[in-house]
């Protein structure tokens, strides 16, 4: 029997728009065999496994996918998209003996241990976390969630979580109108639908009624115009959501208390990395009256990796191989 470091797998990250597949070694994911599908054009899942693993002619040992929407005794069901995921339909798509299927943010939970510096980007130092800290996962891309990350045994734990749903912090008068400005539209505001991409577009939607009503931008040129430094409502628009975002992140911290750090991560956080101190990320993070020194202990990194899901994929079967021995 080969080695389980030499073992190969299949991975998946369905997101709202395309899945990607790859196939994995231990916990390496072999970027080349990477394939993006829209989700448009195929039926569900199974279609999708059974079309890659055709054209790469390969029986995988184990396979293990990743998806945006809950996750509950192996069955999942996507959020903005009428499929559903369950163990028996991935192993009858891929024939591998070893299934598991996660929600993406737990699968980018278990790759935090797993990603090298260079797909990190410091934002706040803290200070050295002991070795068995809690960690935490805050994703912001299409939507947004929040899990910690547990090591117990050698074991990898990422409790599955619906955070982008609790209610919208808010603190002044101006929060309550764009407050105001979501429910009219979209109903009571959750956190993600500000700490979103199209949570991002509302915001800036909400400045330009605030203005006068000015025409509304999609995301893509909201963040051009920042680059450009040709529309100061633009620049509000960052400012606003990234004190939200920093507020939100810090509220988490207190709640899961991830002394050994925090991970941003998503490709909305992505875009804005560059913005986030400049913005006042670490000002909000740590607006937490007399425990604004306490949050200085928690370090804060931007994932700038966009294999991360499939990274803790494959990471998690390789754990479940080991423990199966």
């Amino acid at each position: 029997m080969a080695e389980q470091s030499d073992l190969i797998a299949v991975v998946a990250d369905i997101g709202g728009t395309n899945t990607r597949v790859a196939l994995t070694r231990g916990t390496q994911v072999l970027r080349d065999t990477a394939r993006r599908y829209s989700n448009a054009d195929h039926s569900g899942l199974h279609e999708v496994l059974t079309d890659y693993l055709g054209q790469q002619s390969v029986t995988p040992e184990a396979a293990c996918v990743a998806m945006a929407g809950p996750v509950r005794d192996g069955v999942g069901r996507l959020t903005n998209l009428d499929w559903t995921v369950d163990r028996d339909m991935i192993r009858d798509a891929t024939s591998a003996r070893t299934v598991a299927v996660l929600n993406d943010l737990q699968a980018q939970g278990h790759a935090v241990d797993l990603l090298g510096h260079d797909s990190l980007t410091e934002l706040l130092p803290g200070t050295t976390p002991g070795p068995h800290a809690a960690k935490l996962v805050i994703g912001v891309g299409t939507g947004m969630n929040a899990a910690p990350v547990f090591r117990l045994g050698g074991q990898t734990l990422v409790p599955p979580s619906e955070s982008g749903h609790i209610t919208l912090p808010l603190q002044n008068d101006e929060e309550l109108r764009l407050m105001d400005f979501i429910a009219r539209k979209h109903g009571t505001p959750g956190v993600e639908d500000v700490l979103s991409g199209r949570g991002f577009e509302r915001v800036y939607a909400w400045l330009c009624e605030e203005d006068g009503g000015a025409e509304p931008l999609d995301a893509a040129a909201i963040m051009q115009a920042v680059e450009s430094g040709t529309n100061p409502r633009a620049e509000r628009a960052v400012q606003v959501f990234t004190r939200i975002l920093g507020r939100v992140a810090g509220n988490l911290a207190l709640v899961m208390l991830p002394f050994g750090g925090i991970y941003l991560i998503g490709g909305v956080v992505r875009h804005f990395g560059p913005h986030l101190l400049r913005m006042g990320f670490a000002e909000a993070f740590a607006d937490k009256g007399r425990f604004g020194p306490f949050m200085a202990q928690f370090p804060v990194h931007l994932v700038t990796d966009d294999y991360a899901a499939l990274t803790g994929s494959a990471g998690h079967l390789a754990e479940i191989l080991a423990q199966d021995g």
